[in-house]
């Protein structure tokens, strides 16, 4: 009887292994993401010269005006570039965002206070959990807003490592559950307040606006999708990425770059060779512990500020009404409060250890951090002139409505017209990253249309959530995307798009038709989207 090798046995590969390979070698077949992005933008500069020669405008629906698109070679387009260049590299939303956190994470990474928490923190926690724990703060993690995107991953990776489980599962499951599950939380959030107050603009002129709309409206929804997300976010780090990761033989420390540590300044690296050993144990030291104990009482204390502050009832943090939603100086503050909670206990740690000798360190530490994303930097240069001349032309609001016209336009009508509404936001949302501008194209469209077919705004507005959440993960318009890849390769230097969409696509699958599933219970069973929200409008 013939028996086949173990070795064999061991290296086929399931059909699932073999397809997300297939998608990881033809995406990284992609050219290097800044060339890439070159290409696409001669690619709009071209379609959008061609479309403003033959005259192409579109109408958004409740403007009072058409857009007209813009081509980039005509003497508009070429005045507007040649005196934005600079403006359009600075205006990249994400500097504002990743700059400032990366400063402030820096000064709690390289002064070991991250390593001493999570290993005090998750030292003698069981490993099963972690995964669980990172789709739990991914999922939750849209309360900060866009800084999730920068916070999240790399401290997964920090709680992965110390457990002895792959920093990459971290790093990439965290990106996963805050990208794919951004549009829902179990806390009420300022996207909450923004969706439902776009909803209730559309919705004031329509003859049945069905039940008023407000940040509740999809609570129930959100909440029972948390829970189902944050599960299978758990699932699919612990039984789908971490084997492959492992079958790949992903590495499982960052490359140096030839003065130590990855990234470290030369006058830290020393320090941080002799802390090595601690950081593969939970055990802290005794001047560990006392830093930690004074970090943790500074953090307490600027929490303590900023909360006395923003509840004092003529508080600048306040909007003009005295609140908090669905805009106010205090949602705004999010990087400056992420930024003083990092830094403050990372000083205090890094004097109390001595890991922070001086005030000469500081910079020191700080310009590491930027020094390990210089790429992310240059590549933010390309990415920022192709996000301007995108929305600049006016190819993204053609695009929206293009797609709501071909949809509205095939006649579904029941359960098959919201599976297709979601459909069309899972596609816009590869092309148009920000929900809110999405939102604010579809609701004026989709919102008056599903009404007249008896569904109430805010089932409309609950659908709307589940496609513009999982796919945003998978394209490089995303420009956290690119930032991912930025840490990626600390670990795999040769990693490209390929790689990372690869790794995101189960997410992105699955959670969508996870999603599906739980907003299809909600329509069978007629369960409310939120307090006084329902599946159909009565009467």
């Amino acid at each position: 009887m013939t028996t086949t090798p173990a070795a064999s046995v061991s290296t086929r590969r399931s059909l699932p292994d073999r397809l997300l390979s297939s998608v990881e070698r033809v995406g990284n077949k992609l050219p290097d993401p800044f060339m890439l992005f070159l290409i696409l933008f001669l690619v709009v500069a071209v379609v959008s010269t061609a479309m403003a020669w033959a005259n192409v405008a579109v109408t958004v629906p409740g403007a009072t005006e058409e857009t007209v698109i813009k081509g980039f070679f005509t003497a508009e387009g070429m005045s507007w570039f040649t005196t934005t260049l600079g403006a359009n590299y600075l205006g990249f939303p994400p500097l504002a965002t990743v700059l400032p956190i990366l400063l402030a994470v820096g000064v709690a990474e390289k002064s070991g206070l991250l390593s001493a928490l999570i290993r005090r923190a998750f030292g003698s926690a069981p490993r099963w959990a972690l995964p669980y724990a990172v789709g739990f703060v991914g999922v939750t993690g849209s309360i900060m807003s866009d800084a999730a995107f920068v916070v999240i991953p790399p401290l997964a990776a920090l709680v992965f490592k110390a457990a002895g489980r792959h920093p990459v599962a971290g790093l990439l499951g965290g990106f996963a559950a805050a990208g794919a599950g951004y549009s829902t939380s179990m806390l009420v959030t300022s996207l909450d307040a923004l969706f439902s107050g776009i909803t209730t603009a559309v919705t004031e002129t329509l003859p049945n606006p069905g039940s008023p709309v407000n940040p509740l409206s999809n609570y129930f929804f959100n909440f029972t999708s948390s829970l189902v997300l944050i599960l299978l976010a758990g699932f699919i780090i612990d039984r789908v990425l971490e084997p492959r990761l492992r079958r790949q033989e992903v590495p499982t420390e960052e490359t140096t770059d030839g003065d130590g540590e990855a990234g470290a300044p030369p006058a830290l690296s020393a320090q941080a060779a002799q802390s090595a050993p601690a950081a593969l144990s939970s055990i802290l030291t005794p001047t560990e512990r006392r830093g930690v104990l004074w970090a943790v009482a500074a953090g307490a204390v600027v929490a303590a500020v900023i909360l006395v502050g923003a509840l004092l009832p003529e508080s600048p943090w306040r909007n003009e009404d005295g609140g908090y939603l669905p805009k106010s100086p205090l949602l705004s503050s999010i990087v400056f409060i992420v930024f003083i909670m990092f830094t403050v206990p990372g000083l205090v740690y890094g004097k109390i250890t001595g890991t922070i000798a001086s005030g000469k360190d500081v910079p020191r530490v700080m310009g590491a951090s930027i020094k390990d994303m210089s790429g992310f930097l240059v590549l933010a240069f390309i990415l920022g002139q192709f996000i301007a001349l995108f929305n600049w032309s006016g190819i993204g609001n053609w695009i929206a409505v293009a797609g709501a016209s071909g949809l509205e336009s095939i006649g579904l009508t029941g359960y098959p017209a919201i599976i297709g509404f979601i459909l069309l936001a899972s596609v816009l949302n590869l092309f148009i990253i920000s929900g809110s501008a999405m939102w604010t194209l579809m609701a004026s469209v989709f919102v008056p249309m599903f009404a007249l077919l008896g569904f109430e705004p805010a089932f409309i507005q609950g659908a709307f959530r589940v496609g513009d959440s999982a796919t945003q993960i998978l394209t490089p318009l995303n420009p956290y995307m690119i930032v991912l890849l930025t840490m990626l390769r600390k670990y795999e230097p040769q990693a490209g798009l390929g790689t990372v969409i690869a790794r995101m696509l189960p997410f992105t699958v699955l959670f969508w038709l996870a999603w599906v599933a739980v907003l299809s219970v909600f329509f069978v069973l007629g369960l409310p989207m939120g307090p006084g929200n329902g599946i159909y409008i009565d009467g």
